[in-house]
């Protein structure tokens, strides 16, 4: 809407990295030349960013479990969080009312609740294997009932001792498809439409909190739709784009969850060429044992051809192969170069190449693509 912003662009999110996005945008007296700052932050950094930058507002969109060889289990995650959360007390604070790993992440702040009512698929997919949390209720203990699980642990909660879910502030529908979404959204006794040119459900609820946030500083919808709507992905995060005159969508997967729920998007596609690319650098993590809790069984009647890369193809090879997928269909290629050149040239005019690497592969393909 014509402010300023600074921005970690390059998804540069520990504390150098905002450390960078904040000299760019400072003048010689180190005065912020902009309105806002939009900073993401990396989980386990939050609580030493949170001792140089008072912000204003945090979205915290879920817990998954994600290199637990770096960051360990998910209540270290939900600890580190909460106290980053203990040293800003005039903090508001955006939660996803449909995690209820989230109960009691910001016990003595402002908070406001996104979340979703219901979803739709515009295309075929199975309900969603994506692995979910040991999710008991914070008041007795006991498990959790769901009314609706939309994938892993998210979804409309309930104890029969009476917690419940907490009601959205705002609330939406969302219909998913192949390459966007809708997002009907209720808030404050309004109705409002949104399209999001990103593909599935994790977007359409990375998306939500986002139109939350802008709604709560003031933002018209108008604005907010025109902004969507001339949005493009960073590279690798569900990006669009050519590669060797070939229509290609590329996709980081890193975690079960995240991985369950690319792949269960990707069913979507009715032509299609699937390139994997899994690394072990410590970037990835070095634990890659996760591809074994990731709901590859998806792909099991996949019929087209899969191409696996990088440091531990086989080892992607051979989970593709315990999931059911046809091994005739599996060609291994560890060198990432020749492995892209091979997809694109058995990639048809008409079909996508959708590649799912990991962080350091994808790193290796920004440079290989530009």
């Amino acid at each position: 809407d014509g402010r300023k912003v600074a921005h970690n662009t390059k998804g540069a999110n520990m504390l150098t990295g905002v450390t960078t996005a904040m000299i760019e945008n400072a003048s010689h007296f180190a005065k912020m030349d902009v309105d806002n700052s939009v900073l993401e932050s990396d989980e386990a950094y939050l609580q030493v960013f949170a001792d140089y930058f008072c912000a204003d507002y945090l979205v915290v969109t879920n817990l998954f479990r994600d290199q637990l060889d770096r960051y360990g289990e998910l209540d270290i995650t939900f600890k580190k969080i909460k106290e980053a959360i203990l040293k800003n007390k005039n903090l508001k604070v955006f939660i996803n009312a449909d995690d209820p790993t989230l109960e009691g992440i910001a016990e003595n702040n402002k908070k406001i609740y996104f979340g979703l009512s219901d979803i739709e698929y515009d295309y075929k997919t199975e309900k969603s294997k994506a692995p979910s949390e040991n999710t008991d209720c914070p008041q007795c203990s006991k498990p959790l009932i769901y009314d609706k699980r939309f994938y892993a642990h998210m979804g409309h909660y309930r104890c029969n001792c009476g917690y419940k879910r907490i009601e959205p502030d705002y609330s939406a529908s969302a219909k998913i498809y192949e390459a966007h979404s809708e997002i009907s959204l209720k808030y404050k006794e309004k109705n409002e439409i949104f399209t999001v040119n990103l593909p599935g459900l994790y977007n359409a609820y990375n998306a939500l909190g986002a139109i939350a946030v802008s709604l709560e500083l003031g933002i018209s919808p108008d604005v907010i739709r025109q902004a969507f709507k001339t949005y493009s992905s960073v590279f690798g995060r569900a990006q669009t784009t050519t590669i060797n005159g070939k229509k290609a969508l590329i996709q980081l997967i890193k975690n079960p969850v995240g991985a369950s729920e690319v792949i269960r998007q990707i069913q979507g596609f009715k032509k299609s060429k699937l390139l994997i690319i899994l690394n072990d650098n410590y970037a990835d993590g070095r634990d890659v044992s996760w591809i074994w809790d990731a709901d590859f069984e998806a792909l099991s009647g996949y019929e087209e051809k899969i191409i696996v890369s990088g440091q531990r193809a086989y080892d992607a090879a051979l989970r593709l192969k315990y999931a059911g997928v046809d091994y005739s269909l599996i060609t291994v290629e560890e060198n990432i170069q020749k492995a892209l050149t091979f997809a694109c040239e058995n990639t048809k005019e008409d079909e996508t190449l959708l590649i799912l690497p990991t962080y350091t592969a994808l790193l290796k393909m920004q440079n290989l693509t530009k």
